[in-house]
């Protein structure tokens, strides 16, 4: 149900959505101004009753897990003509976070396709391309300040935010400049990189590092002083035509980087998962990183460094018509082929 409508928002957080002001090169977007007047699905976890709200009064309580203590998952999810990207990877992605995190979400996996596809539908995206979707699921309401989950009033509030992204052309055709960070990735026993936490405290902190100086993203070393994974996408290197990709500790499971290795077996990519430094990826031939919403985007500079001859590679070019091919086959299913994965 549409819990009201209102007129066009006129606040500045959401004039900045509708005209694409881009910080940073990996999630670039051409303006939509549609974005000014989406509808939010919203689950309550106390009253179980699911409704769309204008963006503007789409409100949780200052008491809601999230707010007081970020204590929540979430997911970067990509609709195509009204069918969702590799739904099976981030669905259960996002229900083995809610595991991990000991949070029963009080619906199943199919059931909360329902509400994503509800929520496509009441804004009239079905036909997109290019709509981008955050699900966010906080543990729910507490009844007092306090980070211990006794005090927790229902199930967990889920969020669904679709915004029409189209990725910027010009972003791929310039390429990335990255800059290393001072900030490491933490080990499992701290916080868990492979989940996708509400708290992004390190990323952010890394990310603000390459604003700074005026880099697209920064690139994060794991305790160990390995190169493994820049602060919101997966990276790659190429070197005599073989694909490196650093090994799966200490960085977030992305999905395209599952992809991306498996396509690279599947067509005679020699493809490794390694530890490598630095120095190794300042002479790669290539360097790309990966992403649900970038797909693959080439990396041309490293600290400074002009990587390979300063242009997109051929195997970066190749793992993307190969990947479009692969997004173009799962999202040319039916909504009912899609959703009898998750049952």
């Amino acid at each position: 149900m549409v819990a009201s409508q209102s007129n066009h928002d006129n606040t500045p957080q959401a004039k900045e959505h509708a005209t694409g002001n881009n910080h940073g090169n990996t999630h670039a977007v051409v303006p939509n101004e549609k974005n000014a007047n989406i509808l939010i699905g919203m689950r309550d976890g106390v009253t179980g009753e699911f409704a769309l709200f204008p963006r503007q009064e789409a409100k949780i309580s200052v008491f809601d897990s999230n707010f007081l203590v970020g204590d929540g998952i979430w997911e970067g999810i990509r609709s195509y003509n009204g069918r969702i990207q590799f739904a099976r990877e981030h669905i259960n992605r996002l229900f083995q976070s809610a595991k991990a995190m000991y949070m029963d979400l009080g619906i199943s996996k199919a059931g909360l396709l329902d509400l994503i596809h509800d929520t496509i539908d009441a804004n009239g995206m079905q036909d997109s391309k290019d709509v981008h979707i955050r699900l966010v699921v906080s543990r729910g309401l507490k009844s007092t300040p306090y980070q211990n989950p006794s005090v927790n009033i229902g199930l967990p509030l889920i969020v669904i935010i679709p915004e029409y992204k189209k990725a910027d052309p010009a972003s791929k055709a310039r390429g990335l400049r990255l800059i290393t960070s001072h900030i490491r990735r933490g080990p499992p026993d701290v916080k868990d990189e492979m989940w996708n936490h509400i708290s992004k405290a390190t990323d952010i902190q890394a990310c603000i590092g390459a604003n700074v100086v005026g880099a697209d993203e920064a690139l994060m070393l794991d305790p160990h002083g390995f190169v493994k994974t820049c602060n919101s996408v997966n990276l790659f290197i190429v070197r005599d035509g073989e694909v490196w990709s650093p090994t799966r500790a200490y960085q977030m499971q992305g999905i395209t980087r599952a992809k991306t290795i498996s396509l690279c077996r599947a067509n005679n990519i020699p493809i490794v998962e390694t530890d490598f430094t630095l120095t190794e990826t300042y002479g790669a031939d290539e360097v790309f990183c990966t992403g649900t919403f970038p797909s693959h985007i080439p990396a041309l500079e490293v600290d400074g460094r002009i990587i390979g001859e300063g242009k997109q590679g051929p195997i970066t070019t190749k793992l993307q018509q190969l990947y479009s091919e692969l997004v173009k086959w799962d999202v040319g299913r039916s909504r009912e082929e899609i959703r009898k994965e998750l049952q």
